[in-house]
């Protein structure tokens, strides 16, 4: 776009703008527009996404996972399913092609899996390589070099260099111990996310469910203890900021998987030595380089391997086709590796995801050894969650002591089980877990339970929070757990009586008998500053259609000084739905075409005044 297209663009948008409207209050009516008392039709639904709520996942964005891990784009692409599929497509079948007919496992989980096969060739091509094991599992033996424990470990009358070669010795000793860490309650020290500080353990000061019964989804908000977090860090808590939170596996999922693997019960929490030959696993953070690491098998699996966010990639079949004892199991698994089998591996791949439980059950007679397994699996990233409240402004008084806490609204993520009917992600089962065990803890009578959440300062800081300023209008838009963050802004914009008229929130929800959050925990003008848009029961709308309703506030924020429009919540549906009506409000009040529409709001994102957090 040149800069004569942009200046007759400026000067037909600045002839539009209109003065700061005047209702009969100083502050733009949320709660009426001309169209309110029309019947308004439902618009047709967008197909629904799953989501992750409040979370984002970063392992799930390709650029966030070349961001944190360092990957080149031909690095990622190699490791996404390892079977070349997009490098190109699977060859045709021959007419001379030969089958046999086989007769399929006959389980629960292998029929959930819906694998769209017939018959078998019994000759395959293109089957995969086994992949490199990076990963070893060693027994902790004592050096030779190193005395028993009734051993002196420096004799009298030693030199100086002997000294040296004890403090060697004892460092050996050292890095053969396994670290003196509660792993009940957050990662292994090398389980670092985010340096120069480890994980630290938040205790859960309160939490509460946000949601009623009958909702959707389920909604828990948590007031985390972040008192003594390490010192040391440039960044602080800040409005509108985010956390990672280092989730684990299930408890009971590792176990059932150290079930089916048959590793024995006395060996899963005894220390053993991990010796990696490459890569930066089990950490999240760090050089690519070999590691030795005393720990155990239970923390690997809980705290370091994704046994369930990715769908199946095809070393992990790879790896159960070596290590079945039964042939059937061996055809069908090597073909899903095959270039004869590559249209139904995609399939397979596509469909919803298939945890590493369902496929061993699905397999009962692969059992791959640990080790091996855990060179294949994903690593288990952290999920990043926005903070609900102002963390400056948000302490208490306990024990004489003042705590600072951070807030934040979690959402609970299900998606169809193979056998429960529904499972939750990693890091919102994990959250609802801890919920409801707090609050179980607390109807059980105990004044203060002790539950932590495993968490960090976030790397990647909720774009909104950059682009905080602290005069200028502002209008937030969201649905869902996307408006928690906005209830920090609202709160730190009230408290100053020049900005009270200069915040506005069109907070979208699908019930808002039940689904609505942070009702009444917004600041003393909530009932002036915010619109409640209900659209899934009864008659209503979408907050996209209020945003056209509100044409008028939104033309007057988005052209006054140091305004800015905030949109977060689910990029299909109701962020596709929100930009296209931004996009018509530009055109009716600013006289624009739709393309020269589109223009204006490109340049506003250009210039920080338009902001969208959408996932």
């Amino acid at each position: 776009m040149t800069a004569e297209t942009d200046l007759l663009l400026a000067q037909r948008v600045a002839a539009s703008i209109p003065e700061e409207p005047q209702p009969e209050s100083a502050t733009p009516s949320l709660t009426y527009s001309s169209s309110d008392e029309q019947e308004i039709e439902e618009p047709t639904k967008p197909v629904p996404r799953r989501r992750r709520a409040s979370t984002r996942l970063i392992a799930k964005s390709p650029e966030d996972v070349q961001r944190i891990t360092g990957e080149t784009t031909t690095q990622l692409i190699r490791r996404c399913c390892g079977g070349g599929c997009c490098l190109g497509g699977a060859p045709k079948r021959d007419n001379d092609v030969e089958y046999e007919a086989i007769e399929f496992p006959d389980n629960d989980a292998y029929r959930s899996l819906n694998l769209k096969i017939d018959k078998v060739p019994t000759t395959l091509s293109g089957v995969c390589d086994l992949p490199e094991q990076t990963a070893f599992l060693q027994p902790v033996r004592r050096p030779s070099n190193v005395p028993s424990p009734s051993e002196p470990a420096v004799p009298f009358g030693t030199e100086s260099n002997t000294i040296s070669s004890a403090a060697g010795i004892e460092k050996t000793l050292q890095d053969l111990t396994l670290e003196r860490l509660d792993t009940q309650i957050q990662p292994p020290k090398f389980v670092q996310p985010h340096p120069p500080h480890h994980v630290f353990p938040a205790r859960i000061h309160n939490t509460r469910e946000l949601t009623k019964a009958g909702a959707e989804k389920r909604t828990f908000h948590f007031d985390l203890d972040v008192t003594n977090y390490p010192e040391g860090e440039d960044t602080d808590f800040k409005v509108g900021g985010a956390i990672g939170v280092s989730a684990p596996n299930e408890p009971s999922i590792v176990q059932e998987i150290l079930d089916l693997l048959l590793v024995p019960r006395f060996l899963r929490d005894k220390p053993v030595l991990l010796r990696t030959t490459k890569g930066r696993w089990p950490t999240v953070w760090g050089a690519d380089k070999a590691r030795e690491i005393v720990t155990t098998r239970r923390d690997l699996l809980t705290w370091c391997s994704d046994v369930q966010s990715y769908p199946p990639t095809k070393q992990i079949l790879r790896v159960l086709a070596e290590h079945t004892t039964d042939a059937t199991e061996r055809k069908i698994l090597r073909y899903l590796c095959s270039a004869e089998g590559q249209g139904v591996f995609c399939d397979f791949r596509t469909g919803p995801h298939i945890s590493l439980v369902q496929l061993l059950h699905a397999f009962p007679n692969a059992k791959p050894p640990l080790d091996l397994l855990l060179s294949v699996l994903q690593p288990l990233m952290p999920r990043f969650y926005s903070l609900s409240n102002d963390p400056h402004e948000s302490f208490l008084t306990r024990d004489g002591k003042q705590h600072r806490l951070i807030e934040i609204a979690v959402t609970v993520h299900e998606a169809e089980d193979w056998r429960d009917g529904n499972r939750t992600g990693i890091g919102s089962g994990f959250f609802q877990r801890q919920a409801l065990k707090f609050i179980e803890a607390q109807e059980k009578g105990e004044k203060d339970p002790e539950f932590y959440i495993p968490m960090f300062k976030g790397l990647m800081a909720n774009p909104l929070a950059k682009q905080f300023v602290s005069d200028g209008p502002m209008l937030l838009i969201g649905a869902g757990v996307g408006i928690a963050p906005f209830r920090g802004f609202v709160q730190r914009r009230l408290k100053t009586a020049n900005c009270a008229n200069k915040v506005w929130v069109l907070q979208g929800v699908r019930d808002s008998l039940v689904d609505e959050l942070y009702s009444g925990e917004w600041g003393v003008h909530e009932d002036e500053v915010k619109k409640v848009v209900q659209s899934r029961r009864g008659p209503g709308r979408y907050v996209q259609e209020e945003v056209k309703a509100q044409a008028d506030l939104v033309w007057y924020i988005i052209n006054a000084v140091d305004g800015r429009v905030f949109v977060c919540g689910s990029s299909r549906g109701m962020g596709e739905g929100v930009e296209k009506a931004l996009v018509e409000v530009a055109m009716e009040k600013g006289n624009l075409e739709h393309d020269e529409a589109q223009q204006f709001w490109d340049l506003k994102k250009e210039t920080g005044q338009y902001i969208a957090e959408t996932w």
